[in-house]
């Protein structure tokens, strides 16, 4: 065999592990911590909702801190004492199971295109949703919760970089500019570098107490319709 086919032949070897791990994810734990023998495991989330899509130049929401933000809405219809949302592009083969689709998902599915992800956790003053309207969620006073960009718990993306974004808030009862009452979240999500955020991207929001009714949609009339 010659020394070039066995290069190649290498290379898509490594190309295919690489593509393997950027579709694998792990179980979502939160902040809660249990030691099991030598090693300490964070207890994972009992329930999540998936939210599968497609992001692309133009159809950005805002432009704010000098980046394009997308956002997802996320109607949360108790009090929840913590939260968990974590982002991964592109989607790849990843299976999902009950993931919610959207259309341009559906449309782009199959495409290799994905971003550096950075997202936030942001509240909104709605609590009501007999209040949600787009021109109560255009006027409303919006509280960034929580951030991130790269984590370390993320599979790592095709390039082999740790680019996906994961975030853990606890509520704060006291205090209640930062508690996580029943209402109206977004997630916020661009990429940390200038430049456009394009590709599939799987995102997911998660907690440690049963919520029946979480519902997570790209925009506010969709969000109505399944409320």
């Amino acid at each position: 065999m010659k020394i070039k086919n066995v290069i190649a032949i290498a290379l898509l070897t490594i190309g295919s592990i690489v593509n393997a791990n950027a579709q694998k994810l792990s179980k979502f734990g939160g902040l809660t911590e249990k030691k099991i023998g030598p090693k300490t495991i964070k207890v994972p989330y009992t329930d999540m909702v998936s939210y599968l899509g497609y992001a692309s130049p133009g159809n950005e929401d805002e432009t704010r801190e000098n980046k394009k933000f997308y956002y997802i809405y996320v109607w949360i219809p108790a009090v929840a004492p913590e939260l968990g949302i974590r982002m991964m592009s592109p989607v790849g083969k990843a299976k999902i199971k009950n993931a919610i689709k959207s259309k341009a998902y559906t449309d782009n599915a199959s495409s290799s295109e994905y971003f550096d992800t950075y997202i936030t956790l942001e509240r909104s003053d709605i609590f009501s949703k007999d209040k949600i309207s787009e021109t109560a969620v255009s006027n409303a006073k919006w509280t960034v919760l929580e951030r991130n960009d790269d984590s370390s718990e993320m599979p790592k993306q095709p390039s082999g970089s740790r680019y996906n974004s994961l975030l853990r808030y606890k509520s704060e009862a006291s205090n209640p500019q930062k508690a996580l009452t029943a209402g109206l979240y977004r997630i916020g999500f661009t990429t940390y570098k200038t430049g456009e955020v394009k590709g599939t991207f799987l995102a997911q929001v998660a907690a440690p107490i049963k919520l029946p009714g979480v519902v997570m949609a790209k925009t506010i009339e969709a969000l109505k319709k399944e409320l």
